[in-house]
């Protein structure tokens, strides 16, 4: 299964071009499957074979997860001698759209193309991060030795004095994880990859540029970049004609950065009014929408460690962080974790095994790539 992720910044059409995506798998044969949370005007599954629109429907995720907590903890409120809630008094909080998309990646079985709109970039990345992110705090709070002492956990209560965790507790927690494991499955995969969606102008360039670091430093593949809403060039019309040819300007510029790292940019022309309807998101540009195989090259894979104890007594650990900056960059080893930090984002990451017996020794930017210099600890390294 391939799966296509759009986001892009803010107001740059990407709902328009993951509707246009997904339409134009499902008109090449494929079964597509189009997530998001507003379908283009226009288009149904019904004017369109092998095309299904799954509309988020966030208020009605976020209303059956609330029952289902309430119902396990009945015990606790009847203990208290609270009263629970009725389901209409469940109110959507704000994040529910997007634990509502994380829920419906995880379970895209049975297409051939998944195209998901996701929000803009900034919040797409952290969406993202967000299931690794949770997997990592429930290991913490509810560690799996402790889980394997289920058993033991009434006469602990007794011999400490204090409640131990209710089953409930630990059942919940796995069922948590293993929906989080499968909304990671689908993200890690290496046949997902991403879209960004820009529309040319002054802010473009720093808005991508800042989200192809994000995106890299949690390992996700920026298949193409789709520059959105080109005005026709060579317009009879002074003022449009201008408006052109800054577009152009800074097409140009797009076109010089992502082509020097093999990243294909596709126009999308402006179509002088909203898209509605399949046959003007078609002509957006269907072929240049289609979804094909992965590329034959392998992408960089984040956090290599390559051997250099021979000729330099070092391991170095190298992430690729295209478009970062070393006044951007952070990096903090904390026990057998690093905090890196790549201007807005952060990621925690465990160290492979031989990197926790050294010690760091300096880092460095170079060819769009963080790399860390470890040296074994004598103490810890093997003879």
């Amino acid at each position: 299964m391939r799966t296509v992720l759009v986001t892009g910044p803010g107001g740059a059409g990407t709902s328009t071009v993951a509707a246009a995506t997904a339409l134009a798998a499902a008109r090449a044969g494929a079964r597509a499957l189009l997530v998001t949370a507003d379908p283009p005007p226009g288009l149904t599954a019904d004017e369109t074979p092998g095309l299904t629109v799954r509309t988020l429907d966030s208020a009605g995720v976020f209303q059956d997860r609330a029952a289902e907590l309430q119902q396990r903890l009945s015990a606790v409120f009847e203990l208290l001698g609270a009263s629970p809630l009725d389901p209409e008094e469940f109110t959507e909080l704000p994040g529910s759209r997007e634990f509502a998309l994380l829920h419906a990646l995880g379970g895209t079985d049975g297409h051939d193309v998944v195209v998901a709109d996701l929000p803009p970039v900034d919040s797409a990345v952290r969406l993202l991060a967000l299931p690794e992110q949770l997997r990592r705090y429930l290991s913490r709070l509810l560690p799996p030795e402790r889980q394997a002492a289920r058993a033991l956990r009434p006469m602990l209560a007794q011999l400490a004095g204090v409640p131990m965790p209710a089953e409930w507790l630990y059942q919940t927690a796995a069922r948590w994880d293993a929906e989080l494991a499968a909304v990671n499955t689908v993200i890690e995969s290496a046949a997902t990859t991403v879209r960004l969606v820009v529309e040319p102008g002054p802010r473009a360039a720093a808005a991508v540029r800042a989200a192809r670091t994000g995106l890299a430093l949690f390992g996700y593949r920026v298949e193409s970049l789709t520059a959105n809403r080109l005005l026709p060039t060579g317009s009879a019309d002074p003022f449009l004609a201008a408006l052109s040819g800054q577009q152009q300007k800074h097409l140009k510029a797009l076109y010089e950065e992502f082509g020097a790292d093999g990243v294909p940019v596709r126009e999308l022309p402006h179509l002088g009014r909203d898209p509605h309807g399949p046959d003007d998101l078609a002509a957006l540009g269907g072929p240049e929408l289609a979804v094909g195989p992965l590329p034959d090259t392998p992408a960089d894979q984040p956090w290599s460690v390559e051997d250099r104890l021979a000729a330099e007594g070092q391991l170095v650990w190298r992430l690729p962080l295209p478009g970062a900056t070393r006044d951007t960059l952070d990096l903090v080893r904390r026990g057998d974790e690093v905090v890196v930090d790549a201007g807005r984002f952060r990621r925690i990451m465990r160290l492979p095994s031989a990197l926790r017996r050294c010690t760091v020794t300096g880092a460095a930017l170079r060819d769009g790539a963080l790399q860390v210099r470890f040296t074994p600890d004598p103490a810890l390294w093997p003879q």
